[in-house]
């Protein structure tokens, strides 16, 4: 249950100063405020949308969006955490914050941003494309009259004609830059080779689970590469695992296009081609830098695998 966490401060990876499945991490302060000051404020003050395609105390799995997070927001301003752990969050008739027994087994990966009022209406729109399965929500009131894309969202509701896929510029609070990429099922392709790598114009490296079936290959085809990482490591502490033991979804740029790093819910696999989801990028050379290390094996087009990272 230990965790690796950077932020604007930290320059890159610290360890984190607590565990998961407590309130003193950093998931756990932030997820805490729906089991506190959601509850304790009037309904009218708060909106809030947990997803997962993989809900609490459910057995199989969502055939909607492989798309997993939590929003949580008043009139002034919200997060948006997206995420990659099945069961999780617990919905808020549980009345507080637990890590589930299943996320034990696997890494995860959480990216949460705080974005002003007016931006929840292009993320609304973004989960109209991804479609996910909600399991507990509240839009209401004046949350429902300005934000209708996620309130329609919350009611399962998804876009209805083309095109297929959705990019939008999102700012957060602090004024940095993101850009959040969606795609509907009927988009038919991965997220990763048919999409954002000539979207950002860059050669990708991509973490996710590879313990699903149809796991796609290496992707050279086309004028961007989009490469299967095969193991990462933490250099402080070291610890190191293969990309079957992490369900994370994560993907950087290569060394030729240093910049790009996006944190996602999707895994390149047959069936995932078929399925809504997305991920959110942002351009900046610590957080790159950051996942980039962690890269350590990959495996190249033909194949073969590359350790040309190590040490880098």
């Amino acid at each position: 249950m230990q965790y690796m966490y950077q932020d604007e401060h930290t320059q890159g990876w610290v360890q984190g100063r607590s565990l998961m499945n407590t309130t003193k991490g950093a998931v756990g302060q932030t997820l805490q405020q729906l089991y506190t000051e959601a509850v304790r404020r009037q309904e009218e003050e708060t909106a809030y949308v947990l997803y997962n395609d993989a809900p609490p105390k459910t057995v199989s799995s969502s055939n909607k969006g492989h798309t997993k997070g939590a929003i949580l927001l008043d009139r002034t301003q919200g997060f948006w955490l997206l995420h990659s752990t099945p069961h999780f969050p617990p919905s808020l008739d549980e009345k507080e914050y637990a890590w589930p027994h299943s996320a034990l087994h696997y890494g995860q990966t959480f990216l949460c941003v705080t974005y002003p009022y007016s931006q929840f209406k292009e993320i609304g729109n973004q989960l109209l494309f991804t479609e996910p399965e909600v399991y507990d929500s509240r839009v209401e009131g004046t949350f429902a009259q300005d934000l209708p894309a996620l309130l329609n969202a919350s009611k399962g509701q998804h876009v209805q004609k083309e095109p297929w896929n959705s990019s939008v510029p999102l700012t957060s609070l602090g004024g940095k830059e993101f850009v959040s990429f969606a795609k509907f099922r009927f988009f038919s392709d991965d997220l990763y080779s048919g999409w954002l790598a000539q979207a950002l114009a860059s050669d990708l490296y991509v973490e996710f689970w590879h313990r699903s079936r149809g796991i796609l290959p290496s992707n050279c085809s086309g004028d961007f590469r989009v490469y299967n990482v095969e193991e990462v490591a933490f250099q402080d502490p070291s610890k190191h695992f293969p990309s079957t033991s992490d369900h994370s979804k994560w993907c950087v740029g290569t060394e030729s296009d240093p910049g790009w790093a996006c944190v996602g819910d999707m895994n390149r696999n047959n069936a995932e081609e078929q399925r809504g989801g997305g991920i959110i990028c942002c351009r900046d050379p610590a957080v790159w830098k950051a996942f980039h290390s962690l890269v350590q094996n990959y495996t190249d087009c033909d194949g073969a695998g590359c350790h040309s990272l190590c040490g880098l």
